[in-house]
């Protein structure tokens, strides 16, 4: 089976011909000439553009590899710009299993016949995606749910078809150039990441805990999760009703405030972001309603809360001071914030960087405010920061894929919208938050208790500190000790070995003078007492 997978991607990379997105002069020579006499090479010619032929292949190789496409698409600091914008345009265009199949998994999770589970249940389903595949539903109570059911064996297809991406990669790093796009790396990647998709118990989990953050704002809505009948391959959530945030004219027609519903977007990603360290990773078009019954104030509505993102708060106090020395064009402090956070190595040269960052940030400052696109701005700062050796920081990979999706909803209802006027007031309050007193009382409500309680183990354990700081001055003296009669020791034996080398020499020298054919009488009475004294330095210890 799995040799007749991998006739059918041999197939599709030669019939979209994905052979010319390698450079082939810089490919192994016989790497160049296995593809120079693939036959589908003279079959078929490179008609679009490559980014347009990857997505086609894609989308002909299945659920899998879309997935591995949508996500790929995200990792921009890889990428080409063209073949990143073209993948992002990649949809779940899947086939629907049939309903019948949906119900025998739905029966089979939740142990009772479908029947006594809903009062209803459409077999039709209402939207069909990579992994899984949604129907509608009334509880017996009369609430309207929808019920996700995970894609029958699609686990199975997913293991096959990364080991076989695997293998595509390791050929990759037999590329000069292959190594550096991390082929290996990115597939691990979209392992963990759509592996974690087929659990839907945390999908369910991830979407409580938006919704319980959110709520109170009243600027975003996550559905209720049902969770007496939720299971690992079966969710089920309150159904939604709302327009879909790209469908512009029903917005339109419904006298929808564009600004306010662009700049709720914005505050709800930094609220997520900075507030709650806990966002929803996946804010594409196809997850985003909105709540139109009072269209001068809108709400949005979000769902498939299966990627989430988080930051620890090191990394949001280095972020939001790395955006607020943006907003200030302090290049300075951004190369500074980057060494002190760790993204770049402890030894980079923080003029020479922030000059990196100044030749790629000043140009696009010369833009109208609202003309700047923030998201690639960030994107630009970490592909110059690569050049400097940033490591991968997986965490901010995500961010940027979400800022890039809020960004361009936001522009896309409401062109005007000025992202650093809506942004910059929440970076300023939240750091000042964060050393501020406020912050400070914050800190004691919260560690407080925790505090007091461990507040009578604190003699003891100053006591113990005490002891075991004696113990390691001790052991460190000792320590001491021991270097200092090492380097005596170290100190003689060299002082003996030259010695010897110099005793050596001598007896060389004598030697040449006085060839060994001839007679030790020969030799001078200097010459005899030289010879001893060289000889007492080789037997010397």
């Amino acid at each position: 089976m799995n040799f007749l997978r991998a006739l059918r991607i041999i197939w599709v990379v030669g019939r979209y011909r994905l052979d010319t997105l390698l450079q082939h002069q810089a490919l192994p020579w016989f790497i160049s000439f296995l593809f120079w006499l693939f036959p589908l090479r003279w079959v078929f010619r490179a008609k679009d553009n490559e980014g347009r032929r990857l997505r086609l292949a894609l989308e002909r190789l299945g659920p899998v590899f879309i997935k591995f496409g949508q996500i790929l698409s995200t990792r921009r600091d890889l990428l080409p710009e063209e073949m990143a914008d073209e993948l992002a345009y990649l949809q779940d265009r899947v086939a629907p299993f049939a309903g019948e199949v949906a119900q025998r998994i739905v029966e089979q999770q939740l142990g009772k016949p479908i029947a006594e589970l809903f009062a209803e249940f459409d077999l039709q389903p209402l939207a069909s995606a990579s992994i899984a595949q949604v129907h509608t539903a009334t509880l017996s109570n009369g609430d309207k749910v929808v019920v996700k059911v995970i894609r029958p064996g699609i686990e199975k297809v997913i293991r096959k078809d990364v080991r076989l991406m695997k293998m595509m990669a390791g050929l990759m790093n037999l590329i000069p150039d292959g190594k550096r796009l991390r082929p290996l790396e990115v597939v691990e990647e979209f392992e963990r990441t759509i592996l974690d998709e087929l659990d839907l118990l945390r999908e369910g989990a991830n979407a409580a805990t938006l919704r319980r953050n959110t709520i109170d704002d009243g600027k975003l809505y996550v559905p209720v999760v049902y969770w007496e009948y939720t299971r690992k391959q079966v969710l089920v959530l309150e159904r939604i009703y709302g327009v879909p945030v790209s469908d512009i004219e029903t917005l339109k027609a419904s006298n929808t405030n564009f600004k306010v519903l662009a700049e709720r977007g914005v505050e709800i990603f930094f609220s997520q972001v900075f507030r709650d360290s806990f966002f929803h990773a996946d804010m594409h078009p196809g997850n985003v309603f909105v709540d139109i019954s009072n269209p001068d104030i809108p709400k949005y509505i979000g769902i498939d809360c299966g990627i989430v993102g988080s930051l620890s708060r090191e990394d949001q106090s280095y972020l939001a001071q790395n955006l607020l020395a943006f907003f200030n064009r302090d290049y300075y402090r951004v190369a500074e914030l980057h060494v002190e956070s760790g993204w770049v190595p402890a030894n980079t040269r923080v003029n020479e960087f922030e000059a990196a960052i100044r030749s790629v940030c000043e140009p696009i400052f010369e833009k109208p405010i609202s003309e700047i696109s923030f998201g690639l701005l960030l994107i630009r700062l970490f592909q110059t920061a690569r050049r400097f050796d940033m490591s991968v920081q997986p965490q901010l990979v995500l961010l940027q894929k979400t800022l890039l999706n809020i960004e361009g909803l936001g522009r896309q209802l409401y062109p005007q919208l000025d992202l650093w006027k809506t942004a910059k007031p929440f970076l300023e309050n939240w750091v000042k938050e964060q050393v501020g007193p406020k912050r400070f009382v914050q800190a004691l409500v919260q560690h407080g208790p925790s505090w007091l309680a461990k507040a009578p183990q604190m003699p003891d354990l100053i006591h113990e500190t005490l002891l075991q700081m004696r113990k390691l001055g001790t052991a460190d003296e000792r320590l001491r000790s021991e270097l200092l009669l090492l380097k005596q020791q170290e100190h003689r034996a060299n002082r003996r070995v030259l010695r010897r080398i110099f005793a050596v020499g001598v007896l060389i020298a004598l030697m040449w003078q006085a060839p060994l054919q001839d007679t030790l009488a020969n030799l001078s009475a200097g010459q005899w007492l030289a010879g001893l004294v060289a000889l007492g330095f080789i037997l010397w210890p």
